[in-house]
């Protein structure tokens, strides 16, 4: 009896072998790591998205009642390094650098006589603290990558809506409502004021973050509806090598107290 029962045994476990039970239970995809943990998900995200050397984007949205847009290539690098084109409000194209917390703005022609010929505006909304300049930081900062995913991080009740396919890229697409006061407190300070301003105008009382993120952990949409504030999606569509983007040459830059009155609406279309 005893032989038989070991004889048993053995045959069993043979068995169990030959039908790959002994296999090492199969690893989960990314896809399915981004749906199932978020918050760990999304904190690799913002550590791939701060190695990507460039990344090629496209915003349109709304600002009140006009049409923004704005195009370009951004390295989220130390600092941030970002050529833009934007719409202003007359329709005219800006061409804008921004080499960390300083803007670059490219003047048309027409207004370069009255800049002593020079090309490009300097904006530091650091030290002049011009409207103009912290316009361009909010825009700047609503469209970099990293930040999106750092403030869906930062912002308790992200949840997963669903896998879904952001210009043929499938992606796990992931949401936030917040009370306006949660989005204000992540802003810069110097940005909170105004913007506090203009949405309690518009009777905003809440802002709701999307984010797009690939398999590679790369975020490939984000989205950011502020009511009658404002609604923006950002699109990005490639991620590549780094692109230079340099300070203008010194010669062909006026500094913001440089700049005649009637021309400061150029820089953000006012």
């Amino acid at each position: 009896m005893t032989a038989v029962s070991a004889l048993t045994v053995f045959a069993v476990s043979a068995c169990d072998v030959a039908s790959g039970s002994s296999e090492t239970p199969k690893q989960p995809s990314a896809l399915e790591l981004l749906t199932s943990d978020p918050k760990g998900a999304l904190q690799k995200t913002a550590e791939v998205t701060d190695r990507a050397d460039s990344v090629t984007l496209m915003m349109l949205g709304t600002a009140g009642d006009e049409k923004i847009s704005m195009q370009g290539v951004l390295d989220p690098g130390d600092p941030v390094k970002a050529e833009m084109t934007m719409a202003n409000s007359r329709g005219t194209m800006n061409t804008v650098r921004m080499i960390g917390a300083v803007f670059y703005v490219e003047m048309p022609a027409e207004s370069r006589a009255s800049m002593g010929g020079k090309r490009w505006l300097r904006l530091d909304p650091t030290t002049d603290g011009d409207q103009a300049g912290l316009d361009l930081t909010r825009q700047f900062d609503d469209v970099d990558p990293t930040r999106q995913v750092k403030r869906l991080l930062a912002t308790e009740g992200t949840r997963v809506v669903g896998q879904e396919t952001v210009n043929g890229v499938v992606a796990v697409h992931y949401t936030v409502t917040t009370p306006v006061a949660t989005y204000l407190g992540q802003l810069d300070a110097k940005l909170r004021a105004g913007v506090k301003k203009q949405m309690t105008t518009g009777g905003v009382r809440e802002v709701t973050v999307d984010l797009w993120v690939d398999e590679q952990y790369r975020p490939r949409r984000a989205g950011l509806d502020m009511g009658a504030y404002g609604h923006l999606v950002t699109d990005y569509t490639d991620y590549g090598d780094a692109v230079p983007v340099e300070t203008p040459p010194l010669a062909e830059i006026a500094d913001l107290a440089e700049l005649p009155k009637g021309i400061k609406g150029l820089t953000t279309g006012s």
